[in-house]
């Protein structure tokens, strides 16, 4: 086997529960996505021949297998990053630094553990994809290209993850870079695609280069009718299959940088200090400010004075995340430049939603990545348990850790409103639609903030809470998307379309109680899980129908409501949710 790491993982996954739920409720939300598409073409249109059903499975094959990649992609990445950031912040690495593991094993055997959930889910769903052979419109090459294209972009996710976690000293600095880089992968070969149509690259028309480089493309072009029949030039002719070599390529890249640079990253220069010299002559000097003024060559200065609110201090006026966090920021910023430039270049296309919504969604996962972390490394450091012996009160943690969020994410905040601003100064959008964006923006940013220190304090698991908190809100603009694919691709009318999307809107339900309140369940968050999904459907109906007003001010208070839910019980039931009990 690859290594002990990953032999371990192939032994004691099977013996989880959730092992199992997870590859039922996968294949279950695929067949219930496929039944909810059949209730809308037979509500709306009349199947009258079998090239009616070949239509409906090629169309229905052009929406499972994007989703089943930005699944994959997703999870690959986020379960590496989380795992090796896990193992660093318990101190735990460094144990298996000491072992006589080889680099390759180390590197290797964690990568392939940490994908195994991944790589189990895809294989799972294979009989559903090739059931979709039975309605026509889709051949046996077609579901296996897609199946290499998702393994082979996963297996790229998942080493970016690796490597990134393995270099960076925090869990907030693996993920956020992580992100950024995948982000960045598929919207760069978006505007390359969209801006190199008519043009060439050393004979090679750039709309192929963007298959053989881009997850997205590649999957896409599989999906196509015919597509798998296009072999005239030769394997390395056709953009889907070099698209493999590329992903091969770039995980061995990936791996191979791990491998070399793993003992000389880890364990990090914060570690091997082992000692903090003090003056003896000032006993109010601190030991951050001793080791920051020799390491930078000046007279140490004396403590600082802590604000009233301590853990707002320790957010604002500490390198609470590291001093590499700047990293993220100036890559956040690099990407908004390119986000900006992309507004400006594709407004007249009328394309412009294809860099927005990317650099939207970005900047809702660094906030959710950013407060899920704020709390999870509290604990896995064990400084969470020194918070429980002091007089701290609820509200100054939760509205402490809530400042500091925002104080560290502002670019995140802030950018995503002047997008806006810029996309209304070109004449993209009206004003009015400007501020029910940026007022919406505001709202969410709020709601993956509290959302995120709520899966952060009900978790005991720091990958638990991590996958949970940004799992929700993947899985909740991925639902929004699939529901809007299926709503236009199978129809012309929203009004009448309640019918079908019961069991889609019902399993959304379940999986956001199962997400809030399965550790700390309330009566509100029950009602806010269940009712989310019906009105966010209604929002998503009235908006295809050219209304702007309505579903602002529904979904507006749907996720205030739901922000709510999480926020009031984790100050009213503070104590109960970390552990921490008392007299009262």
């Amino acid at each position: 086997m690859a290594s002990p790491v990953f032999v371990r993982e192939l032994v004691t996954a099977p013996r989880r529960v959730k092992h199992y739920v997870a590859r039922g409720v996968y294949v279950a939300a695929l067949l219930i996505l496929m039944g909810t598409a059949w209730l809308v073409l037979a509500g709306t249109q009349t199947v009258s021949s079998l090239g009616d059903l070949a239509r409906f499975g090629a169309m229905l094959f052009q929406i499972l297998a994007p989703l089943q990649l930005a699944i994959a992609v997703f999870f690959a990445a986020l379960f590496t990053a989380s795992s090796v950031s896990q193992e660093k912040d318990r101190r735990t690495l460094v144990l298996l630094l000491m072992t006589d593991l080889s680099n390759v094993e180390l590197v290797v055997g964690k990568l392939l553990a940490s994908m195994l959930t991944v790589f189990v889910l895809i294989l799972a769903a294979l009989p559903v994809f090739m059931g979709i052979m039975l309605l026509g419109g889709v051949d046996a090459l077609q579901v296996m290209n897609a199946f290499a294209v998702t393994m082979a972009a996963a297996l790229a996710a998942g080493s970016l993850g690796s490597t990134i976690a393995l270099w960076r000293e925090k869990t907030f600095q693996a993920l956020a870079m992580t992100v950024l880089v995948l982000v960045a992968w598929l919207a760069v070969w978006e505007v390359f695609f969209y801006l190199g149509q008519d043009m060439s690259i050393a004979g090679i028309e750039c709309s192929k280069l963007a298959v053989a480089a881009s997850p997205w493309r590649a999957v896409l072009a599989t999906t196509e009718p015919g597509g798998s029949l296009e072999m005239s030039g030769g394997i390395f002719a056709d953009g889907k299959y070099l698209f493999l070599f590329v992903c091969a390529g770039a995980a061995l890249i990936l791996n191979g940088i791990a491998i070399f640079r793993v003992r000389i990253w880890n364990p990090s220069r914060v570690i091997r200090q082992t000692s903090i010299f003090f003056r003896s002559d000032d006993a109010n000097v601190s030991p951050q400010s001793t080791s920051s003024a020799k390491h930078d060559g000046v007279p140490p200065e004396r403590s600082r004075r802590v604000w009233a609110y301590p853990v707002l201090w320790r957010e604002i006026r500490t390198w609470a995340y590291g001093r590499r966090v700047l990293a993220v920021r100036m890559g956040y910023l690099i990407l908004a430049l390119f986000a900006l430039l992309g507004v400006h270049t594709l407004q007249d296309s009328g394309n412009s939603l294809v860099v927005v919504l990317p650099f939207f969604l970005i900047s809702l996962f660094l906030i959710n990545a950013q407060a899920v972390t704020a709390v999870s490394t509290e604990r896995d450091a064990k400084t969470l348990d020194l918070l429980l012996v002091t007089d701290l009160t609820p509200r100054e943690f939760i509205f402490g850790k809530l400042g500091g969020v925002f104080y560290n994410a502002k670019e995140m905040v802030l950018l995503p409103l002047i997008c806006c601003v810029y996309l209304w100064w070109l004449g993209g959008v009206s004003a009015e639609n400007v501020f029910y964006v940026g007022f919406g923006l505001l709202v969410m940013d709020f709601f993956v903030a509290v959302l995120g220190l709520h899966c952060g304090l009900i978790h005991g698991n720091s990958r638990t809470a991590i996958a949970t908190s940004l799992g929700t809100v993947f899985f909740l603009f991925i639902g929004i998307a699939t529901c809007m694919r299926i709503m236009v691709a199978f129809s012309g009318t929203f009004g009448y379309q309640l019918a079908p999307f019961l069991a889609f809107m019902l399993g959304g339900g379940i999986g956001l109680y199962v997400s809030l309140g399965a550790k700390n369940a309330s009566p509100a968050i029950f009602c806010a899980a269940f009712t989310a999904p019906f009105l966010t459907f209604w929002a998503i109906a009235s908006y295809l129908q050219d209304q702007t007003l309505a579903p602002f001010l529904v979904a507006s208070v749907t996720y205030v409501f739901t922000t709510l839910t999480m926020l009031v019980p984790a100050i009213s039931e503070f104590d109960m949710a970390i552990g921490r009990t008392t007299e009262d």
